[in-house]
């Protein structure tokens, strides 16, 4: 059962037919985290299956990297960003992933302490490249993946094929 408070926050994220291509329903989260409530609650969802199981909450760019940072606050934690290459100001470990049209990289600051156990949070699920290069990446800088979190996950992609057990806080989309 879905509580009102997240009822409400989901109601909030808007659909986008065809953009940024035909045939894509893009899920636009900027009124949810424009509410200060919906974002609370959000975040709380995001991190509550996991609490006290993870040391930091990793966001991977873009828009998970404000439910992250939201969540890392929320939990009493810090924040890790997993970036794009060439945007982190000094050498880091890095993964290529496989997109629908070509290969993308992922860049992490290879300095947290072995063993830390990290809360991985994007904002949807869809094919599973970028959330399982995130945990590559989480892995091979010696860290440990206590959980993958995220708002919703997109049907028929093959995206929970690829990652496995995940938390998702909105049903899917």
């Amino acid at each position: 059962m879905v509580s009102p408070e997240l009822a409400r926050a989901e109601s909030l994220i808007r659909s986008i037919p065809d953009y940024p291509h035909p045939g894509i329903l893009f899920r636009d989260i900027t009124p949810l985290l424009a509410d200060a409530e919906a974002l609370r609650t959000t975040t709380e969802a995001l991190v509550e299956p996991f609490a006290g199981s993870f040391d930091v909450v990793a966001g991977v760019e873009a828009r998970g990297f404000i439910l992250a940072g939201a969540a890392a606050i929320t939990a009493g934690v810090g924040f890790v960003p997993i970036r794009k290459a060439g945007k982190l100001p000094r050498p880091a470990a890095s993964v290529d992933y496989a997109l629908e049209y070509g290969t993308a990289t992922v860049e992490m600051h290879d300095d947290l302490p072995a063993g830390t156990r990290v809360l991985l949070i994007d904002d949807v699920l869809a094919t599973g490249g970028t959330l399982d290069a995130g945990r590559k990446i989480v892995e091979r800088v010696g860290c440990t993946v206590a959980g993958i979190s995220v708002l919703f996950e997109i049907d028929g992609l093959g995206g929970r094929d690829v990652i496995g057990d995940l938390h998702t806080v909105f049903r899917s989309a």
